[in-house]
């Protein structure tokens, strides 16, 4: 484990600092990372890996409320090291450090329920909001970079007889309401709440809670996935 500072005390959530771990196999991105997010009074850089596969250990050490996580590393990758992480009981968030061109990997990490994404090149500024942002539970992709991560994942195909991935997600989906199925659908579209409180003439409060009442239904952790689904139940 590259190093572990502060008690390993719960994460504090809004409660205190938001507790940090950094995941990266280069010493020079960890020191970077760990000055942008030490110089923010209310983020706390509790530990630091350098492998997926210290992951494990460094959350039990210190109890962070975020892990950025490195994708590509030796022995374990972050991939890997997200998935097994968020199928952990009561895990914490999960923020990817990528390049924009690994769509797929991306995508991959979004699936197994990480929060979001970060460009390595990313402002120190933007960062920290990414990091803020994830920890109250929010998704870091814009409507923007969530639709052209879905346009990715469902380029047209070879017909090559029934697809799995979509008779699996309809099967999800059954369960919905219209009203549901509805604001899922918009998601998948990439709309913000307020541009789905417009179309479906409800107010912002209640499409959060719609939001809400999705991720609970579907078993999923952030909008991106409720996305993601609808797309691979081709209903968008």
């Amino acid at each position: 484990m590259a190093g572990v500072t502060g008690p390993a005390t719960p994460g504090t959530g809004t409660e205190g600092p938001v507790r940090v771990l950094i995941v990266d196999d280069d010493a020079l991105v960890r020191a970077g990372l760990s000055m942008i997010l030490g110089g923010a009074p209310d983020l706390l850089v509790v530990g630091e890996a350098a492998d997926g596969s210290e992951v494990p250990a460094a959350v039990a050490a210190c109890a962070p409320d975020v892990v950025l996580m490195d994708i590509r590393m030796p022995r374990l990758d972050g991939l890997a090291a997200t998935e097994a992480l968020r199928a952990s009981p009561d895990p914490p968030e999960v923020l990817v450090l990528t390049t924009f061109d690994a769509d797929e990997q991306v995508l991959r990490a979004l699936r197994a329920g990480a929060g979001g994404f970060l460009l390595k090149d990313t402002p120190p500024a933007e960062i920290v909001r990414a990091v803020r942002r994830v920890a109250a539970g929010e998704a870091t992709l814009s409507p923007a970079v969530t639709r052209r991560l879905i346009d990715h994942v469902t380029a047209p195909r070879a017909a090559a007889g029934p697809d799995p991935r979509r008779e699996r997600a309809l099967r999800q989906l059954d369960g919905l309401s219209e009203r549901e199925r509805e604001v899922a659908v918009a998601l998948g579209q990439g709309q913000t709440n307020a541009e789905i409180a417009g179309e479906l003439f409800m107010s912002v409060a209640t499409v959060k809670a719609y939001v809400s009442r999705l991720l609970v239904k579907l078993d999923l952790n952030n909008r991106v996935q409720v996305a993601l689904l609808v797309h691979d139940a081709g209903l968008v």
